[in-house]
C-alpha cells in the first residue's frame, strides 16, 4: 500500500514539475538541427507542371545566425520565449518602442525573385507603396479591400502588387494573377521604380 502511494506521489511531483527544471526534453529544440534539403528532383523525361514556391525561405547570413538569440530555458533542453519586462519599466521609456518607417531595400530571395524591404508599420508601408504607385506612369486598376494588394497594368499585362509582413518586416513583390512570381525583368522595373520614387 505505501509503494502505491510512494509511486503515486512521484508522479505526481513528476507533472507538476513538467515546465519547471526536471521538465522533459519535448524535442521543440530540434528545429535547431534542421539541414537544408536539395530542391526536389523528377526522373528524366518526366512531364511535371512548372511551379514556384509561393513563399521561399529567405538567404539570411551565417554571421546573423551565429548571433541571433536562443531561446531555450534554463536546461536548455525546451523552447523558452524570455519573460517580459515589468509594465513599469515599458512605461518610463514610450519613445523606445517606437517603430518608425525605414527607407525600403531591394533584394533578392533565393530564387533570384527581387522583392522590396521595408521596416515599420506595415499599414504606412502600404500607404507610401501606395501612393508612390499612383505617382507612376502605371494604371492602378484595384486595391484589396482586405490585405495589402493592388491589381496594376503593366505595358497591358495585369500584375498584383502584394505586400505581407511579419511584424514590423514588409516585404512588397509583384505576382502574376495566378499568385506565381512576375517574371524578374518586369518585377525590378516596378519595384526599382518604386524604390527610386518612395516619399523621403
Amino acid at each position: 500500500m505505501q509503494l502505491r502511494v510512494g509511486i503515486v506521489l512521484v508522479i505526481s511531483a513528476l507533472s507538476l514539475a513538467g515546465c519547471g527544471r526536471f521538465a522533459l526534453n519535448n524535442h521543440s529544440l530540434d528545429y535547431k538541427k534542421a539541414e537544408a534539403l536539395e530542391p526536389l528532383k523528377f526522373p528524366e523525361g518526366a512531364t511535371v507542371r512548372p511551379f514556384t514556391p509561393l513563399y521561399p525561405a529567405p538567404t539570411v547570413d551565417p554571421l546573423a545566425i551565429q548571433h541571433a538569440p536562443t531561446f531555450e530555458n534554463k536546461t536548455g533542453n525546451r523552447y523558452a520565449l524570455p519573460r517580459p519586462e515589468s509594465m513599469q519599466t515599458a512605461a518610463s521609456n514610450p519613445d523606445d518602442n517606437v517603430v518608425t518607417l525605414g527607407r525600403p531595400q531591394l533584394v533578392m530571395d533565393g530564387n533570384r525573385n527581387p522583392l522590396l524591404k521595408v521596416e515599420g508599420p506595415t499599414a504606412e508601408a502600404w500607404q507610401y507603396t501606395f501612393a508612390t504607385l499612383n505617382s507612376l506612369n502605371y494604371k492602378v486598376i484595384s486595391q484589396a479591400n482586405n490585405g495589402y494588394e493592388a491589381t496594376i497594368q503593366v505595358d497591358n499585362q495585369t500584375y498584383v502588387l502584394k505586400l505581407s509582413a511579419v511584424g514590423s518586416n514588409n516585404t512588397i513583390a509583384l505576382f502574376k494573377p495566378d499568385a506565381t512570381f512576375a517574371d524578374q525583368a518586369i518585377a525590378t522595373e516596378v519595384l526599382a521604380q518604386i524604390y527610386q520614387n518612395w516619399p523621403a
